[in-house]
């Protein structure tokens, strides 16, 4: 269709090309029609063979996009259109496949939906509308599925599972009767007593011994190659989603009228991913086994099957196998989804663009330029509308006779905001305001920051298309991020347009909603998740509209350190604020944001950074005394961590003169810092003290073990770990595990190995780099005397501490390497380690490490040690030394 607004735009009908944008989902019925009917083509092909597990897939296609934009929609239409061509949109042309018998069958993935989500239910679901259709058994697949039934599901007859989970429609009586009957067909066809002949477990076994003793009988039944293989495996879920492969054959040799091409229409893809991505592992092998079969599947997401980086966590990946899901190089940005994967709804910003610069063209180039192009994208969160809107715009400017330029188009659209509100009632548009100060909300969090009483207008504007539901998440309504900008920048033409006033009262009431949400929900709405998201939403409200009480953040900062988890917890970066100021960069929000920023960063930077950021914090002025005090201690564990010793024991003293609630960490500090300058006495005498929150239990196994007392600070290790797990502290259990995991891997190489895989589960999902890079040194210790210790491991290790800033852990892993050629005998590397390990504790901070590299190998010490132990000198050593001798003779055990 011509876009007429161009054509009027100008006295030239021929100077301006324009291509229409927005279609109805034609292009969609059409792509999938096409690729419906290269499929059919596919397998009717004669070199196609359905056993052939090597070949590329290419009976899959994908459509994705955001929510509420008619996936599901467009699944429900393509599944009439293939059942009754009269069910078929005018618009949407001829047939599908005409000559062939096709059957759709449509599955919602969805975790809310009826039919679940679990691939038992998919396998079932695919094969009863099977049994409708076909009116026959399946022998080879039929008796797998009943074998797979009685031993996941004994006593429970699969008719009353059926019916129980809402599967049973027209054919659910039909299935069981069919499996039955291809029990019974097996059994007869193999002359078995009529006994054995309802056990489909025995009837199975006996069929893999015919087909194994290549009896014809069994053969010309059995079909498929891996029959055997299959009903000889044990009939749990990872055999039942190999048992397509088995349907895969039986669909292939369906006689004359019988024969059918099925057509499943997954839904909702999007919720079978997990971390581990079991489901969609499951549900990929099947789409693999399956090459008769075509598949439509929607989702939120792009499929990432044609990409390499799954490789390990699905079966099939890459390019390779799946080359209509792979980006392609060389195509236009908006088609790198792959020839196979197409767009629904909202465009990315790369298709922002490559629509832009369709739309308008002169000679065949793009009319608006890419400046133009970048800003509308940006400002279009990629809502079409607003991308229409701008090419109006455009066109208008340009037939004034001015060129366009980018500026022009750096502001919302009065006439987006009037559609927006047009059909809103008045307390509607006042929660509509409201909820656009938050990044995502519930009911209650924008009722209250609209200063209701009633959830009656949340509850009909949440219902309204521009609000996005993700019922996961962790407040579940969104709203559209180009409507939100416009409200936000541009109110001005609404005649009940707010005033600055309002929207500071509108951020106040959001801030302290939020706050109530944490302090009374925070437990059971998430956790240290909905923490995280509180902080973030509360502290750019703060920031943005100046809000001077920072309230409860304050209490939610100290609860985000306490953790150690370290997720990133910046609020997007600072935009206008409201009131028509510039840009907040002085507010003590802002100075909050910072310093958590700093906090969490620095397991990503060096801490020279670290430090340098914190002190630029402390020297604006703009924390409260409470929130200087963490700026302080962490800029002491900074210069701690950099081997200032001096600058972090000021710091520390610092705070724990103020008795503040970051005291007893910084009493915690000083005697580390005593202990890393060897005076373990002082250290020592402070544990006492320190209690929990001063990770009492952490300070006095890392005093006792550099004296060799092992048995005595891994028992402590025990019990900080067992308490951190009591206090629900994540990351202050993964560093007590990590802890407890080098202590063993000086005494016991085999207990370390279990410890040592415990603390990188702990570790996996937590950003602490500094005990990441310590466990790394455990693995080392709990490996000397090995082979396994190799000089690419140590390069790499001692690598990443320098660039991570850690200094301290330099020591550690010379003395490490010294224990390592200890054992091994290495006279010479050893005093080659040694002699690194008095240089790396040249300053006297751990040179206590250099006397046990000497008390391990019984070696004289050069010279009067300065280190203040618990013990004799002595005693120590020989500790130490009966540690090295003891690898030693397991070692040589070992032999």
């Amino acid at each position: 269709m011509a876009d007429l607004r161009a054509l009027f735009s100008s006295n030239d009908p021929s100077g301006v090309q324009s291509a229409e944008a927005f279609t109805n989902r034609q292009l969609q019925w059409s792509l999938a029609a096409a690729a419906l009917g290269e499929h059919l083509r596919t397998i009717a092909a004669r070199e196609f063979d359905v056993e052939d597990l090597e070949s590329a897939r290419t009976n899959v296609i994908a459509f994705y996009g955001v929510g509420g934009v008619g996936k599901s929609t467009l699944l429900r239409k393509l599944e009439a259109a293939l059942t009754a061509a009269d069910q078929r949109p005018q618009q949407w042309g001829t047939a599908i496949g005409a000559g062939e018998r096709l059957l759709p069958v449509r599955i919602d993935l969805s975790r809310s939906a009826s039919t679940g989500s679990d691939f038992e239910r998919v396998v079932l679901t695919i094969r009863l509308a099977l049994a409708g259709a076909v009116g026959r058994s399946l022998p080879g697949f039929d008796l797998a599925l009943r074998h797979y039934w009685d031993a996941q599901h004994p006593g429970e007859p699969l008719e009353d599972y059926i019916r129980r989970t809402g599967l049973m429609g027209k054919f659910g009586q039909l299935l069981p009767d069919q499996l039955q009957e291809a029990v019974t067909e097996v059994a007869g066809s193999l002359q078995l007593p009529g006994m054995i002949g309802s056990a489909a477990g025995q009837v199975a076994t006996a069929l893999v011994h015919a087909l194994r003793e290549r009896r014809e009988r069994a053969r010309a039944l059995a079909g498929a190659a891996r029959t055997a293989a299959l009903l000889d495996a044990a009939p749990d879920l990872e055999a039942l989603s190999y048992y397509p492969h088995l349907l895969a054959w039986e669909i292939s040799r369906l006689p004359g009228k019988k024969q059918l091409v099925p057509v499943v229409l997954l839904d909702t893809f999007e919720d079978t991913a997990d971390r581990h991505r079991d489901l969609e592992r499951l549900l990929q092998r099947l789409v693999w086994l399956l090459p008769n079969v075509f598949f439509v599947i929607t989702g939120r997401n792009r499929l990432a099957w044609g990409e390499a980086d799954l490789e390990g966590q699905l079966d099939y990946t890459g390019p390779a196998c799946w080359p209509g899901l792979a980006p392609h190089g060389g195509q236009p940005a908006h088609t790198a989804g792959g020839s196979a994967q197409h767009l629904l709804g909202d465009f990315s910003e790369a298709d922002c663009d490559a629509y832009l610069a369709r739309r308008l063209t002169h000679d065949d180039q793009p009319l608006i330029g890419p400046d133009i192009r970048a800003v509308i994208t940006a400002r279009s969160h990629g809502l079409p509308l607003h991308l229409d809107l701008a090419v109006a715009r455009f066109l208008d400017i340009r037939r004034t006779g001015r060129t366009p330029v980018a500026a022009d188009f750096d502001h919302s659209f009065p006439a987006l905001i009037a559609r927006t509100l047009s059909d809103l009632t008045d307390d509607e548009r006042h929660v509509l305001r409201s909820a656009s100060l938050l990044d995502a909300f519930d009911l209650d969090l924008a009722t209250q920051a609209a200063g209701l009483t009633h959830q009656s207008a949340a509850r009909r504007l949440v219902e309204r298309p521009m609000i996005s539901e993700d019922p996961y998440a962790t407040w579940p309504y969104h709203l559209h991020g180009a409507i939100r900008t416009a409200l936000r920048d541009d109110d001005s033409h609404a005649p009940d347009r707010w005033t600055g006033a309002d929207w500071h009262q509108a951020a106040t009431r959001a801030l302290a909603a939020l706050g109530h949400q944490w302090q009374q929900t925070g437990a059971q709405a998430g956790g240290r998740a909905f923490l995280v998201a509180c902080l973030r939403q509360g502290l750019r409200l703060a920031r943005d509209h100046r809000l001077e009480d920072l309230g409860w953040l304050s209490e939610a900062a100290y609860a985000y350190i306490d953790d150690s988890v370290w997720e990133p917890i910046a609020p997007p970066a600072p935009t206008p604020a409201l009131s028509g100021g510039g840009p907040v960069t002085d507010t003590a929000a802002d100075a909050l944001a910072e310093l958590l920023t700093a906090i969490s960063r620095r397991q990503h930077e060096h801490r020279e950074h670290t430090a340098r950021r914190l002190t630029a914090v402390l020297d604006q002025g703009l924390l409260p005394p409470q929130m200087a005090e963490l700026a302080w201690y962490y800029r002491a564990k900074a210069h701690k961590d950099l081997g200032r010793t001096a600058e972090s024991l000021q710091g520390m003293q610092h705070v724990a003169a103020a008795g503040g609630r970051m005291a007893s960490r910084a009493r915690r500090g000083m005697a580390n810092l005593a202990r890393i300058r060897g005076d373990f006495p002082t250290a020592l005498a402070a544990v006492p003290s320190l209690g929990w929150t001063g990770r009492q239990h952490r300070v006095h196994a890392d005093i006792l073990w550099p004296q060799a007392d092992f048995t005595t600070a891994i028992h402590i290790s025990e019990a900080a770990r067992a308490e951190a797990e009591q206090h629900q502290a994540p990351g202050e259990q993964a560093i007590a595990q990590t802890r407890l995991a080098l202590l063993t891997a000086f005494t016991d190489p085999g207990r370390a190995d279990q410890e040592i895989e415990l603390a990188r589960q702990l570790l996996e999902p937590l950003q602490q780099r500094a005990t990441t890079l310590l466990l790394h040194v455990a693995g080392l210790v709990r490996d000397a005397g090995t082979d396994r210790q190799t000089d690419d491991r140590i390069t790499v290790l001692r690598t990443q501490i320098e660039v991570a800033g850690l200094p301290w852990l330099i020591p550690l892993l010379e003395l490490a390497l010294a224990f390592h050629h200890t054992v091994r005998g290495d006279q010479d590397e050893l005093s080659a380690a040694i002699i690194r390990l008095r240089q790396a504790t040249a300053d006297g901070d751990f040179a206590y490490y250099t006397d046990i590299a000497h008390f391990m190998a019984d070696r004289p010490l050069p010279a009067p040690s300065t280190t203040q132990w618990l013990d004799t000198d002595n005693a120590v050593r020989e500790r130490w030394h009966a540690v090295a001798t003891s690898r030693q003779q397991r070692l040589h055990s070992t032999q």
